[in-house]
């Protein structure tokens, strides 16, 4: 008896300390659900399909529900978008610089205040409208402009979670249960200075004659209008283009095409300076110009590289792509300086400060497109083609005698063309070309190019029309002659 009740009282003991482990394994039992699909083990995996016995079958299965993982910000990645940013941002300033040097000296704070204006007035637009105009949900299923549901950056701050009511930062883009993505304050940012810039590019065509007023509603009205379709087309997921399969890394079609054939649209209404093409026009400051051309080459590398954010509700911007992208962003433009400006030796017998600053903005101008998409040998390939190219682009507008004062249209329309043609020949990385056996990319591209050009021609077309009418394009010819620092601003670049 006595040994029955010791027995007894050993298993009472077991029993007790056993009852603690069973309730910690009940709650991990719980908790196990919560891990999301990317982070299970192939093992776990498996032995999840494998059927469990009939004789153990429940009379009904209850409904699968996703687990709800709470969302985890890629830090890595969010500091890269972030210095990204940064980058582009110093390419207006850089900008500034490329185009004033190139200016006669009465012309160029006239001349850097279209890009910095350009900031301002871009930088508010892009906050009321323009980012959800670009990179909100689709409006009607058109796949042509996005709805009205981020004005204001509305919503980008935070977001319940439809299941619990909850309170949660939102992520990169569209609102996602995956962890690894960045905050879309930071997305939309970084945006916002692909917008400045691409606005900026056009005033090269149309320096030292524009009136400062028209140019500002132009800004407004032409970023509005143009580039944020445009930005929704290719570069948003319900986008028409997006779903066709265009391939557009960082801007080809986007920035450099619309921005290029535009300014080609915008002379055609403005006219040529006085005493084009018989006075000489020289520029008043190369130092400027290059130093220009450093910063441009400096952030681009955020241009490009930054773009390296891939598909829907994920970041790449700081792993792998990133890295193709900044080599290739190396590789073209040093192959392009270079070919134009052999090319300018060959051609006028002298090679130019000028035209090897050219020939590197050339060389970033095609590769942009292409910059994730392509191995490093085809950038070189691009890259010498792109001088080539655009050197030519150049010399047709010394033939055909239109005032593209400082060759918007030269480089950035004909090189963003050639560009975004040329990723439809050599992208074998995330996409394949002709090259790589796909000829039905070429024509994707070539259908890109198409669309893109023709409607940013007839917007633009309209706009410059409108302005035309009303408030005029252009200063008066005494204005001109003054130089458009003292008419419109009153001031002078230099006062020595």
């Amino acid at each position: 008896m006595k040994l029955k009740l010791y027995l007894a009282s050993i298993m009472l003991v077991v029993m007790a300390g056993l009852a603690p482990i069973a309730a910690m394994a009940e709650e991990k039992k719980d908790a196990a659900p919560t891990v999301s699909a990317a982070e299970a083990t192939p093992a776990a995996a498996t032995a999840a399909a494998t059927p469990a016995p009939e004789a153990a079958a429940p009379a009904e299965a209850a409904p699968a529900t996703p687990p709800d993982v709470k969302p985890v910000l890629n830090t890595g990645d969010t500091a890269w978008m972030l210095v990204s940013s940064a980058l582009v941002l110093l390419m207006i300033p850089g900008l500034a610089l490329f185009y004033g040097g190139m200016v006669r000296q009465k012309n160029v704070l006239s001349t850097m205040m279209h890009s910095f204006v350009a900031m301002g007035i871009v930088g508010v637009q892009w906050v009321v409208i323009g980012y959800s105009l670009s990179f909100a949900p689709d409006l009607n299923g058109m796949g042509l402009i996005g709805n009205f549901s981020k004005v204001m950056l509305n919503g980008l701050i935070v977001m319940k979670d439809a299941a619990s009511g909850t309170v949660e930062w939102t992520l990169f883009q569209n609102y996602t249960k995956e962890p690894g993505a960045i905050p879309e304050l930071v997305f939309a940012m970084y945006q916002a200075m692909f917008a400045m810039i691409t606005v900026a590019l056009i005033s090269g065509a149309m320096a030292e004659r524009v009136k400062f007023s028209a140019y500002c509603v132009f800004v407004l009205l032409w970023t509005t209008l143009v580039y944020d379709p445009l930005a929704h087309w290719v570069w948003m997921t319900e986008g028409w283009l997006f779903k066709k399969g265009a391939l557009d890394f960082a801007g080809g079609t986007v920035v450099h095409l619309s921005s290029g054939i535009s300014a080609l649209v915008f002379l055609a209404f403005l006219g040529k300076r006085h005493g084009y093409p018989t006075e000489r026009m020289a520029p008043h400051n190369l130092p400027l110009t290059l130093l220009g051309v450093g910063l441009l080459w400096f952030g681009w590398f955020g241009f490009n590289a930054g773009s390296a954010i891939v598909g829907v509700n994920t970041s790449d911007a700081a792993g792998g792509l990133a890295g193709l992208a900044f080599t290739t962003t190396m590789i073209a433009p040093a192959a392009a300086g270079l070919s134009w400006m052999i090319a300018e030796w060959i051609h006028s017998g002298k090679p130019s400060a000028l035209g090897f600053g050219s020939g590197v903005v050339a060389g970033l101008v095609v590769i942009t497109p292409a910059a994730g998409f392509v191995q490093p040998g085809a950038a070189l390939i691009m890259g010498v083609a792109a001088g080539l190219v655009c050197y030519g682009g150049i010399l047709i507008k010394a033939k055909l005698k239109y005032d593209d004062s400082l060759d918007a249209f030269g480089v950035h329309g004909i090189g963003g063309t050639f560009g975004a043609i040329m990723t439809g020949v050599f992208a074998t990385v995330g996409a394949t070309g002709l090259l790589a056996g796909n000829a039905k990319q070429l024509m994707t591209q070539l259908i890109a190019v198409v669309a893109a050009g023709a409607y940013a021609v007839v917007v633009t077309l309209i706009i410059t029309f409108v302005l035309d009418k009303t408030i005029g394009l252009r200063v008066e010819k005494e204005d001109e002659i003054m130089g458009l620092d003292q008419t419109q601003h009153s001031e002078s670049g230099y006062n020595m």
